[in-house]
């Protein structure tokens, strides 16, 4: 499924967020969105989701204008997975993935066979299925964004968009999350997250989009864009790519260590 982002422009009242946005992702992509804090990443997100109105331009999926889909229409196509989620209510791991599910109910009777068996699906697939009994509100930070997963894969949506998903976790989860992820890409989902760790970025995403002051800076592939030049520009601090493994892997290292290890090896 295909996904297009034309000439959006996005507005808090008078005042102007995005300007002129425009990009497009193919099926089965991963896309990284970099930029610092307060540039628009959230704000774009929200206007695909329909949660922010204040907003001109197109987006489509399929082909499709999403202004012509109604909320069912919409959460069949895009799901969402938060930063972090934290329920008033104690539910089971299982109720939460089958929450995600309600496009796909009849009002009147609630969920089904058929909705419990992809709820199912969706917790064997990220392996979670031992945590379907567990209260969502005990279980750890990384677990709770699998759930997450799990819960817009069971929406059956093919379009997933992911609001820095590896935020506060530790570094195994890190690496759990996001090889979860790439995989999914892998098996067609196209997917959109922000993110704050180039070297992630670099690692894991198809495509990287970089915002600055509401704009796309630059739009590209990961060795086009994780350039000292971009990331001093956007981030305000000094530092030299390393490259490792024939420049399979790139490392941000702030100039100034550099300079002090340089130092200590003249000794």
């Amino acid at each position: 499924m295909g996904f297009e982002v034309s000439d959006l422009n996005a507005f808090y009242g008078k005042h102007q967020v995005l300007s002129q946005i425009s990009f497009s992702m193919e099926k089965g992509k991963l896309m990284c969105v970099l930029g610092p804090n307060g540039v628009g990443k959230s704000t774009l997100f929200q206007c695909i989701l329909g949660l922010n109105r204040q907003h001109d331009g197109k987006i489509y999926i399929d082909g499709i204008d999403i202004e012509k889909l109604n909320v069912r229409q919409r959460a069949e196509k895009i799901a969402y997975i938060p930063q972090s989620h934290q329920p008033v209510f104690s539910y089971k791991v299982k109720d939460i993935v089958l929450m995600s599910t309600e496009s796909t109910m009849d009002h009147l009777k609630g969920p089904g066979k058929k909705q419990n068996e992809m709820a199912q699906r969706a917790m064997e697939r990220v392996g979670i299925s031992h945590l379907a009994m567990r209260s969502y509100t005990q279980i750890s930070g990384g677990e709770r964004q699998l759930v997450m997963i799990a819960r817009a894969l069971a929406q059956q949506a093919k379009v997933l968009i992911m609001d820095e998903p590896t935020s506060n976790l530790d570094y195994g989860n890190q690496i759990r999350i996001m090889s979860q992820i790439k995989q999914l890409s892998k098996e067609g989902y196209t997917i959109l997250q922000s993110c704050h760790q180039p070297e992630q970025a670099f690692l894991y995403a198809d495509e990287i989009l970089v915002l600055w002051q509401g704009k796309v800076l630059i739009h590209g592939t990961p060795k086009e864009v994780l350039t000292q030049e971009i990331i001093q520009k956007i981030y305000g601090v000094d530092v030299e790519i390393k490259s490792l493994n024939n420049d399979r892997i790139r490392v941000c290292v702030p100039t100034n260590l550099c300079e002090m290890w340089s130092k200590e090896e003249k000794k």
